[in-house]
C-alpha cells in the first residue's frame, strides 16, 4: 500500500493500492490487444476520444485542483496555471491540429528516379509506458498520455508514488470519458512498478524524472532496446545583461526561482548578472521576495516542499553554499516541509547550489563583466534544459542564444515555455534525449515510415545487369547534378539521362 501524507499538514490522509505484477501483466496484455485496432482507427476519430477526455477534465477542473494541491503541497493557483491549463491547451492543439500533422507527407525525389513518387507516414508504436513525477503530476502524466493516443498509441501510465491521489484522480477522469477502457492503463506504486513497465518489453518508455533514475530506465530498456525518451533535470541559467530592463527581469527571476516552490525542472537555478547592474537588481529581488507569502491557501505564493527528502537537499545546497563563502540575503529557514524563498550571492561553481539541481525556492546569483564570461558560466553544467536571456539589444540575445547549450530559451521571459503545446520540449547533455509538445510530439511517440511508388514500365538504371553504357550514365548523372558544369551542357545531359531511365 502507498501511505498518501499530505505535505502540508505531515499527516498521512490516504492508503492506495499497488499495483501486483499480475495486474500490470493482464494491464499490458489488453493494451497490446486494444493498440492493434485503436492504430488503425483514423486520426480524426482519435481526436474524438481526446475531445471527450478534454471535456471530462474541464468538468472538473475545481476537483482536480483540489486533489493536486492536497497531494503534492503546491497552492491551487499553481495547480491551475502549470498543471491544468498547459494540458487543456495541449489537448486542443492536438484535437484540432492533430489529422494535419500525422497526414501524409509528399517528399521529393531524384530526376533519375524516374516516375516515382515518395511519401513519408507516421504510424502508431503500439504500447507506451509512461513513468511520470510528482512535481506537476497532472501535467506530466496526462501530456505524455493524450499525445500517445493521440499518435495511435494504447498506454501504461504509473504516476509518481509521492503523488498517487492525482493517479486516482486521473484515473477516474479516464473512466468518466466516453473512450475505449482498454486504452489507458493506471497503475500505482513505486520503483518496483516502474522497473516493470520497462521490463515487460513495450514499444516505447516515456520517462519524467531524475537523472539518475533516467540511467537506470535507460539502461534497463536498451535489454530489449526499446526506443525511450527521458525528460529529466535541469539547472536552468538566466543571463541579465547590463542593458537589461531591471524592473522586468527582477520580477522575472523572482517568479522563475520561486514558482511551485522552485519544484519546476525550468525552474531559474541560477542568475548571472552583469556587474554594473548587480546592485539594483539584487535589491529589487529581495524586496519582491520579502513580499511573497508561504503557506497554503488562495493568497499564499509559495505552496510545502512536496518529500521531505527534497527539502532536506535544498537545506543542504543553502548551507553548503554558506559554508563555502555564500552570502543570504533573505530566507534560508525551514518550518517542517515549508521553506522561505532564498537569495544567496558571493557564490561561485565549487558549491552544490551553483552545479547540482537543488529542485527549491533558491536564487544563488554571481556577477560578471563580458558577456563571453557568462556564456561560460551558463554552459559549466552537465545539465541543457532551459535558459533565459535579458538584455534589450535582439542582435546580442540572439547570438547568446546560439552559443547556449540547452534544448530550450527564452529571450525577455522565463520558465512558460513549457507551456507552449505548439513548441517541443526536451533537453540536451544530462537533461535527457527527445522531445514532445508541438508536432514534434506526436512523431515522438510514433514510426516514421518512408514509402516509394514507382511507376516506370522500365528497368532501373540501378538493376543488373551492369554495363558499360549504365556506367558511362552514372558518371553522367554525377558530373550533371554534383559537377561545375556551364547550364547548356547541364540541359544536355538532362534530357540524355531522361531518355535511358
Amino acid at each position: 500500500m502507498l501511505k498518501v501524507r499530505s505535505p502540508i499538514t505531515g499527516e498521512v490522509v490516504k492508503e492506495v493500492e499497488e499495483a501486483s505484477f499480475e495486474e500490470i501483466e493482464r494491464a499490458f496484455h489488453s493494451a497490446r490487444t486494444a493498440c492493434q485496432s485503436w492504430g488503425e482507427t483514423s486520426v480524426e476519430d482519435r481526436v474524438k476520444s481526446i475531445r471527450e477526455i478534454y471535456k471530462t477534465i474541464l468538468d472538473d477542473v475545481d476537483d482536480i485542483t483540489r486533489v493536486i494541491s492536497i497531494d503534492n503541497g503546491k497552492v491551487e493557483s499553481e495547480a491551475l496555471m502549470a498543471d491544468i491549463l498547459p494540458t487543456l491547451d495541449l489537448a486542443k492543439y492536438y484535437i484540432e491540429e492533430a489529422p494535419d500533422i500525422l497526414s501524409r507527407e509528399k517528399r521529393g525525389s531524384p530526376i533519375y528516379y524516374r516516375k516515382t513518387k515518395s511519401f513519408v507516414e507516421y504510424t502508431p508504436m503500439g504500447v507506451v509506458s509512461v513513468i511520470s513525477p510528482w512535481n506537476y503530476p497532472f501535467q506530466l502524466s496526462m501530456i505524455p498520455v493524450i499525445t500517445a493516443l493521440t499518435a495511435g498509441n494504447t498506454v501504461l501510465l504509473k504516476p509518481s508514488e509521492v503523488t498517487p491521489l492525482v493517479g486516482e484522480k486521473i484515473k477516474e477522469i479516464i473512466d468518466k470519458s466516453d473512450i475505449d477502457q482498454n486504452l489507458v492503463h493506471v497503475l500505482q506504486g513505486g520503483k518496483e512498478v516502474g522497473e516493470k513497465l520497462v521490463e515487460i518489453n513495450p514499444d516505447k518508455i516515456f520517462f519524467t524524472g531524475s537523472v539518475e533514475v533516467g540511467k537506470t530506465v535507460m539502461k534497463n530498456a536498451s535489454e530489449n532496446l526499446t526506443p525511450l525518451t527521458l525528460e529529466l533535470g535541469g539547472k536552468d541559467p538566466m543571463i541579465i545583461h547590463s542593458d537589461a530592463d531591471i524592473e522586468r527581469a527582477s520580477t522575472a527571476a523572482v517568479y522563475g526561482a520561486f514558482s511551485n516552490s522552485g519544484q519546476t525542472c525550468v525552474s531559474i537555478e541560477r542568475v548571472y548578472v552583469h556587474k554594473d547592474v548587480k546592485d539594483v537588481f539584487l535589491e529589487k529581488v529581495v524586496e519582491k521576495t520579502s513580499e511573497l507569502k508561504v503557506g497554503h491557501g488562495p493568497d499564499a505564493d509559495l505552496g510545502a516542499i512536496t518529500k521531505p527528502e527534497q527539502a532536506d537537499i535544498i537545506m543542504n545546497h543553502i548551507e553548503e553554499a554558506v559554508e563555502k563563502g555564500a552570502t543570504i540575503l533573505f530566507g534560508g529557514e525551514r518550518e517542517k516541509q515549508y521553506i522561505t524563498p532564498t537569495i544567496l550571492t558571493d557564490t561561485n561553481h565549487s558549491m552544490k547550489i551553483m552545479q547540482e539541481e537543488t529542485f527549491g525556492p533558491t536564487m544563488p546569483v554571481m556577477d560578471y563583466n563580458r558577456i563571453k564570461k557568462a556564456i561560460e558560466y551558463a554552459n559549466d553544467t552537465k545539465f541543457g534544459l532551459n535558459a533565459s536571456v535579458w538584455t534589450q539589444n535582439t542582435k546580442l540575445a540572439n547570438k547568446i542564444c546560439s552559443k547556449i547549450e540547452t534544448g530550450n530559451i527564452y529571450i525577455n521571459d522565463a520558465v512558460k515555455n513549457i507551456g507552449n503545446p505548439e513548441l517541443p520540449f526536451g533537453g540536451v547533455k544530462q537533461s535527457g534525449n527527445g522531445c514532445y509538445h508541438g508536432p514534434e510530439g506526436l512523431k515522438t511517440f510514433s514510426n516514421t515510415k518512408s514509402i516509394m511508388i514507382n511507376k516506370n514500365k522500365k528497368p532501373e538504371l540501378n538493376w543488373f545487369p551492369y554495363t558499360k553504357e549504365k556506367q558511362e550514365t552514372l558518371k553522367t548523372a554525377i558530373t550533371t547534378f554534383h559537377g561545375d558544369i556551364n547550364p547548356l551542357k547541364k540541359i544536355r545531359n538532362l534530357i540524355t539521362l531522361i531518355k535511358k531511365t
